[in-house]
């Protein structure tokens, strides 16, 4: 079963990502990482790769472009990002597609544990990286990422622990 992982900054994506690959024994790949990474060929910092992409297609096109082959080539795979249920759908790609989402304070305070930042500069950071995302995604595709129409199953994880989340996906999957 191809499962696919969306939500903004801070949500827990790659943390479920990584407990709900351990839990189900499938691969799981992270847009994220494949985009920083991109940002690092290239000497950029993740910002201004992302002002960069919104001037120049090409790199989220590419990006999305490799999501959907990888969910093309395996049935058992979890995919991270943020379009890649609204890519799958496109491609008509069979696939659970879940939404992760918590407030702002709890994304900052996520962001700010993880890379050790100062809160506001982290705050500004989130919000200027979601807001070149959704000029982007809007801009290249059409898509309003706030919308959740897409998903099949919307879980708020600023209270629940990523065990918890993990088990809410796992029975929705009917694993």
């Amino acid at each position: 079963m191809r499962i696919t992982i969306s939500g903004p900054i801070g949500s827990g994506k790659t943390t479920v990502c990584n407990l709900l690959s351990e839990r189900t024994g499938m691969p799981y790949v992270v847009s994220g990482q494949i985009f920083r990474q991109m940002a690092k060929e290239r000497g950029l910092s993740l910002a201004d790769f992302g002002r960069l992409a919104e001037k120049e297609p090409r790199f989220d096109i590419e990006l999305d472009q490799r999501m959907v082959r990888l969910a093309e080539e395996k049935e058992d795979i979890i995919l991270e990002g943020r379009l890649v249920a609204q890519m799958l759908t496109r491609h008509h790609i069979a696939a659970l597609r879940v939404y992760l989402d918590a407030s702002l304070d709890v994304r900052v305070d996520r962001v700010v544990e993880r890379e050790g930042k100062d809160r506001e500069q982290a705050r500004t950071e989130l919000m200027e990286r979601e807001m070149s995302e959704t000029t982007r995604y809007r801009r290249y595709y059409g898509i309003d990422i706030r919308d959740r129409g897409v998903y099949d199953l919307i879980i708020d994880t600023g209270e629940l622990r990523p065990e918890e989340i993990v088990d809410r996906i796992v029975a929705a999957a009917g694993l």
